[in-house]
């Protein structure tokens, strides 16, 4: 019996996902098929999945602390972080897992030895980097519009800033984890902030992909070396196939035929 898989969120319409599971599924001959199910409504997260008689699914902004709450039991690095961005159904119990934290980590391994980063924003994709920088012995300053997701930061052990306070440093890599510029022109903070940031910083990461975002524009003119959330899509997504098909696969087969369908 074929297996389905889906990627939950909102906006959903433009996720890579479907390609480059399918992509996998296609070439390896594994009985899958992967789509996209536009989610308003993360409480509804759990229901969606079990009516759809889903395998496993990948969640995207702004369900990935929803999708924590759905699952029956979380294990690993997504239980110490309260996000999940994949959930396997293992007989009609929802798991959560976090790929993302390792998928960005395998995504900034070309920008070299990184000891200090600034993440904008406070959102389940910042909560999962922030985690994992900090295991890795990084510096953490996080700059964010408002005071009330900071609480969780201050405990990981991070610098913590809104837009009024901020105190500007020099940074190795600043790592955009809003959605600003996904569907809009916006930058993840105030323009003028922005451009200290920027020229204060020697790497930039966006983990929005499939997009020139205003904010990778300008890091462009600047001639940072940047790179937005593609490959950390490929390294999540790798990571989560693997839990999709329970380690059946080569990864390295995986990697492959996954990388392929970035060329579509």
């Amino acid at each position: 019996m074929e297996k389905l898989f889906a990627i939950f969120g909102d906006p959903v319409a433009h996720s890579r996902s479907p390609l480059m599971h399918n992509s996998v599924f296609k070439h390896l001959n594994y009985k899958a098929c992967y789509t996209r199910v536009h989610l308003t409504d993360g409480s509804k997260l759990k229901e969606t999945f079990l009516a759809l008689g889903l395998s496993g699914a990948n969640i995207t902004v702004p369900h990935k602390e929803a999708a924590y709450a759905a699952c029956d039991e979380v294990r690993g690095f997504a239980k110490k972080v309260g996000v999940v961005n994949t959930i396997i159904n293992e007989n009609g119990h929802l798991i959560g897992y976090n790929t993302d934290a390792d998928g960005f980590m395998f995504a900034i391994k070309e920008f070299g030895d990184i000891k200090n980063i600034l993440v904008l924003g406070a959102g389940g994709t910042a909560k999962a980097l922030c985690a994992k920088f900090i295991d890795a012995g990084i510096k953490v300053t996080l700059l964010n519009r408002s005071q009330e997701r900071l609480a969780y930061f201050r405990e990981l052990g991070c610098d913590c800033f809104t837009w009024e306070n901020f105190e500007l440093k020099k940074y190795d890599l600043v790592v955009n984890t809003t959605s600003a510029g996904l569907k809009d022109e916006e930058l993840p903070a105030p323009s003028e902030l922005i451009e200290k940031i920027l020229d204060n910083t020697s790497f930039v990461a966006d983990a929005i992909y499939g997009k020139a975002t205003p904010f990778l524009k300008l890091t462009q003119s600047k001639n940072i070396i940047c790179k937005d959330g593609a490959d950390m899509l490929l390294g999540q997504g790798v990571l989560a196939n693997e839990l999709f098909v329970n380690h059946e696969l080569k990864t390295d087969d995986i990697k492959k035929y996954m990388s392929k369908s970035f060329e579509l």
